[in-house]
């Protein structure tokens, strides 16, 4: 019985493999670009807060700036790409245990 779950799991293995590889490709990819892009929102909510006063416009940008900047949504993607990368390594080990 256990055998036939081993060769179940193994399609999966081989999808989940393939899906973080690419998903970390597009993460690393995604997080430069993000980056930058929270420097200048950060920037325009700085200058808006000193130059203009207007308030709500410029913590708004600061807000989107620190959320895609890369400890807001790109760290929530990594964490959750570790959670399929650890499922992976976890069926790993139960088609070679």
């Amino acid at each position: 019985m256990r055998i036939i779950l081993k060769i179940i799991a193994a399609p999966f293995v081989l999808a989940l493999t393939l899906t973080v590889a690419v998903l970390s490709f597009l993460l690393s990819l995604s997080a430069g670009v993000l980056s930058v892009l929270a420097f200048f929102l950060g920037g325009a909510g700085v200058l808006m807060l000193a130059v203009q006063g207007d308030m709500f416009n410029g913590i708004a940008l600061l807000v989107m700036g620190f959320a895609i900047s890369p400890f807001g949504l790109p760290a929530l993607a990594e964490w959750l790409l570790d959670r399929l990368d650890d499922l992976n390594y976890t069926l790993r080990s139960f088609i070679t245990g």
